[in-house]
């Protein structure tokens, strides 16, 4: 059983051919009671409002996920998240696919998956207002528990497409945490500080990367790798040489 799937994986399914299972053709003498459990087989499928709107969910999810590479486990937490919003009717007057989208968003920071909301409306068919907005509306009505958007959980994936040395990936997150525990972190975009704190790592670990090629692999803009960057250096006393 999956969550994945509109119907859970527990349907019967009656296939198309006039074979039976063991190959033998149906006589026809049967095969308009078969023509009429087949047809019933299919209304039943669809008669509600919410397996239909499910039915589009779950194909739409599938193609989202498989395009942001969202493994199965954050994936049937998406489906569950997905399915109480629907219980709870606040899909209505939202498009399915950007409660889609949120709900994949939230599934990936409950399971500390690096995907920012920018990277998900990459792939998504709705804008980041719209998703943004879908965000709000399921945390403020789903009782589910997401964690706040760290910057180290980012880490990996920025590093990776960076290929910057592991030393330099362990300065940058040093970095946060002292951020954080000064409280310099709060109310900041995660991706900014991700993108800032990698830029001094590699200054200070000689593992330079320029703020170009970090804003793009973050997902951010030039300007704020800089603004981040200032931020930190002056914050934290670090001195940073060109």
């Amino acid at each position: 059983m999956t969550l994945t799937m509109a119907d859970k994986g527990l349907a019967t399914t009656i296939g198309w051919s006039d074979k039976d299972a063991n190959g033998r053709s149906i006589a026809a003498s049967n095969r308009a009671a078969i023509y009429r459990m087949r047809k019933w087989q299919i209304r039943t499928l669809v008669h509600s409002s919410q397996h239909r709107n499910l039915s589009i969910a779950m194909s739409e999810m599938d193609r989202l996920c498989s395009q942001l590479g969202v493994p199965s486990e954050s994936k049937e937490t998406s489906a569950l998240i997905y399915r109480k919003a629907l219980g709870k009717r606040l899909v209505r007057g939202r498009s399915i696919e950007g409660m889609v989208a949120a709900a994949i968003y939230l599934s990936c920071r409950i399971h500390k998956i690096p995907r920012q909301l920018d990277e998900i409306v990459t792939e998504a068919k709705v804008n980041r207002k719209e998703l943004g907005q879908c965000v709000r509306l399921v945390l403020r009505n789903v009782p589910i528990k997401v964690p706040i958007p760290s910057a180290n959980d980012l880490m990996p994936r920025i590093s990776a497409d960076l290929s910057l040395d592991g030393r330099t990936v362990q300065t940058a997150m040093s970095i946060i945490n002292d951020a954080r525990e000064r409280g310099i972190t709060a109310g900041k975009d995660p991706g900014g500080l991700a993108a800032a704190a990698l830029y001094i790592a590699g200054i200070i670990e000689n593992d330079r990367r320029t703020q170009r090629e970090i804003a793009e692999a973050a997902n951010v803009t030039e300007v704020t790798v800089r603004n981040r960057y200032k931020d930190l250096a002056t914050s934290l006393k670090i001195t940073i040489r060109p």
